[in-house]
Formats: C-alpha cells, sequence, structure tokens
C-alpha cells in the first residue's frame, strides 16, 4: 500500500530557513534576519572595540566613510537616556548610485547605513536592512548583480566583528 505525504512549500522553506539557522548556530555565527528586512549580527566585540574594527574594516576595503552619528549622545543632550547606539554611513557611489538610476526613491537607503548597538544585557549587535528586501522595496529589479555585490560586501564587514 503506497502513503501519499503532501508537504507543502511553506513547510519546506521553514524547514530550510531552520537548518540555516542551526548551521549557523554550530558555526558561531550569529546572524538573524527578520520578516521586515532587517538583519542582525551579534559581535564578540565590546561596543567601541565594533565600531573601530567596522570602521577600520569599511576603510581597508576603499569604501567611502561618512558619518558616525552617535545616537546615544543625541538622545542624552534631548535629556532622554538610551542604550548605545551609533549609526554608520558609508558606501561605495558608483555601485550606489546605480540603484538611484533604477528608482530615485532609492535614495532613501543609500548611503549604507549600519547601525550598532548594546541591548539591555551589555551585548552589542550590527544591525542593517536586507539588501533584497531594500531591492524589493524600490521595485528594483534590474540590479541583482550589483545587489549580490552590496550583500556580499556587508557580510564581510560585518563578519568581521561576527560572535
Amino acid at each position: 500500500m503506497r502513503h501519499r505525504i503532501s508537504v507543502s512549500p511553506t513547510k519546506i522553506l521553514a524547514s530550510l530557513a531552520a537548518c540555516a539557522f542551526l548551521i549557523w548556530g554550530l558555526t558561531g555565527y550569529s546572524s538573524t534576519t527578520t520578516d521586515d528586512g532587517i538583519v542582525k549580527v551579534r559581535s564578540a566585540y565590546s561596543f567601541d572595540e565594533t565600531v573601530a574594527h567596522l570602521k577600520a574594516d569599511i576603510d581597508k576595503k576603499g569604501i567611502k566613510f561618512f558619518l558616525a552619528v552617535d545616537q546615544a549622545a543625541l538622545g542624552a543632550d534631548a535629556g532622554i537616556s538610551i542604550n548605545r547606539s551609533t549609526l554608520l554611513i558609508f558606501g561605495n557611489p558608483p555601485l550606489g548610485v546605480q540603484f538611484l538610476t533604477s528608482n530615485p526613491n532609492a535614495g532613501l537607503d543609500w548611503p549604507v547605513r549600519l547601525l550598532v548597538g548594546e541591548d539591555d544585557y551589555g551585548q552589542v549587535w550590527t544591525v542593517y536592512n536586507d539588501f533584497g528586501w531594500i531591492a524589493r522595496r524600490h521595485g528594483i529589479s534590474n540590479r541583482e548583480a550589483q545587489f549580490k555585490m552590496a550583500s556580499d560586501v556587508m557580510a564581510s564587514i560585518t563578519s568581521s566583528v561576527a560572535k
């Protein structure tokens, strides 16, 4: 007697995602991507060391560094206390401008932003927008190679501090 088992594509994808997270956990690389396109990578370093490592890696790659915004200092200036948080803004103009030629509204997401934050337990995280999510957000379907390059570079940058 034959039994037919039906498995939905959603369950298959969920199982594959679970396996991927298990593999990341076993390799010690802690990264998660949420449904809203946010990627979080846990840092192996203190807050200041994380910022320094990231800036050094960005510089080493020849990427233009624009600005570091100390959000905790901005909060303190307004009389509001928040955990340590610094937004790093950087990019490769010849690459980033290609997204704007496809959809000028993509300028909302370029140059690249990488948030370094410390949670309530003292753990440091790097946080950024998934580039596939950015492509979908702006309806850009003619720059796959460029989005892949941006994703690979960001993965390399965040892996320089990954736990």
